[in-house]
């Protein structure tokens, strides 16, 4: 049976990333930082309904002695390691004369350095198997669609998919390494959008809708399944056609 880490997977995207894998049959990895509550939820409710064996893991990604003991706990369990998506990601957004060295730095240390400390370590496995894959969630925040007030989530969404692209180089062949961008998903934080604001997003996409967190958890699985055994070092853009301007 293949394994699957997802970080930051008790809520939002990650959470349906993890229903996706469970219900495909893998073994779940569910790590999470503050909300132990909500994991230990997701935990009862793949148990329950689809059989799954789940490891429930407290990581916080800007310690990597935290990261690596992570890793360690999921191999002694599991053995190997199949699949990694890197999710877990944080923002604060302000006005730009409100940000701050420090915020944006924490900003930094989780999305982009925790990424890349949770590949180091997961890949080093990996390459010991001669196969597996990594899926990094980026944003479109970080190709078209700017905004000063995550400027700094902007930031270190664009270092992922550098990242995804040297990644995908040093590990090959064994090791597939791919990206996605998605858009606007309808999670529960934006679920408290203002209703103009969400309109005019909602104007720019072709689809005139925010996606599902099902359709990303989706294309997140297909990229790591063997239906998609020939794509690598891909960028791939999830958000229902955004045109701006």
């Amino acid at each position: 049976m293949k394994t699957v880490i997802v970080t930051g997977s008790s809520n939002g995207l990650g959470r349906e990333i993890i229903r996706k894998y469970a219900i495909n049959n893998y073994n779940v990895v569910i790590t999470y930082n503050t909300d132990y509550n909500s994991a230990k939820l997701l935990e009862k409710e793949l148990k329950d309904i689809y059989n799954t064996d789940c490891l429930v893991i407290k990581c916080d990604l800007s310690y990597e002695e935290e990261i690596k003991d992570m890793i360690d706990k999921v191999v002694s369990k599991y053995k190997k390691v199949d699949v990694l998506v890197n999710n877990a990601s944080i923002a604060i957004d302000t006005t730009f004369e409100d940000k701050t060295k420090d915020n944006f730095m924490k900003i930094l240390e989780i999305n982009l350095v925790g990424t890349f400390l949770v590949s180091k370590y997961v890949s080093k496995i990996m390459l010991e198997q001669k196969q597996g894959n990594i899926i990094n969630i980026s944003s479109n925040n970080a190709i078209d669609s700017y905004y000063v007030e995550s400027l700094d989530y902007d930031a270190s969404k664009s270092g992922i998919i550098s990242l995804t692209h040297n990644l995908a180089s040093y590990l090959s062949p064994y090791i597939r390494v791919n990206c996605i961008c998605p858009g606007w998903i309808d999670t529960n934080m934006n679920k408290s959008l203002d209703s103009s604001f969400r309109k005019k997003e909602e104007d720019k996409i072709l689809l005139k809708r925010f996606a599902t967190p099902q359709e990303i958890a989706n294309v997140v699985y297909f990229l790591s399944s063997e239906d998609a055994s020939y794509i690598n070092d891909s960028i791939l853009k999830v958000d229902g056609g955004v045109k701006n301007g």
